[in-house]
């Protein structure tokens, strides 16, 4: 891949933030329209997979893995809970620590969100070209490990 070209100060206008926050609006919002079909939202999809790749994890694991706290995560799984999708279990090891798992029918969930969620990529990918998409993800990666917060830090 080609190094990416310095922008020129004078090109950059606006709050960053509230740039960077309108784009994952509406590409989420490209996720939850195609998702909808089968009654769930991107945030969902995207916690089934990682508990499925995970077989399980506590709390903090999950967090992490989703990049998230774990007030967030919390409020993000109860309604998977509720549907039975996800369940909280005490740790054999030790009771006082607890791992969230997917369940049968949550595993059903997501097999049957999946094309669903493909064709919601392929949408994304093709609105962005190949090379672009290869070029944001690099920036993606590159930034990420930047701007996270320090232990014990809240985000």
């Amino acid at each position: 891949m080609a190094p990416i070209a310095p922008i020129p100060s004078a090109a950059i206008s606006g709050c960053t933030c509230s740039k960077l926050r309108s784009l994952t609006r509406r590409v989420t919002a490209v996720y939850d329209r195609a998702l909808a079909v089968v009654d769930m939202r991107v945030t969902q999809y995207s916690l089934l997979s990682h508990l499925r790749r995970l077989r399980g994890a506590s709390m903090s694991e999950l967090a992490d893995a989703l990049d998230m706290d774990r007030t967030t995560l919390t409020r993000n799984l109860k309604p998977l809970i509720d549907a039975a999708w996800v369940e909280i279990l005490a740790c054999e090891q030790d009771a006082r620590r607890r791992t969230v798992h997917i369940t049968p029918a949550g595993d059903a969930q997501f097999q049957a969100a999946r094309s669903h969620w493909r064709r919601a990529q392929a949408e994304v990918n093709a609105a962005i070209g190949a090379g672009e998409l290869t070029a944001l993800h690099a920036l993606i990666d590159r930034y990420l490990p930047l701007f996270r917060p320090a232990r014990g830090e809240s985000e």
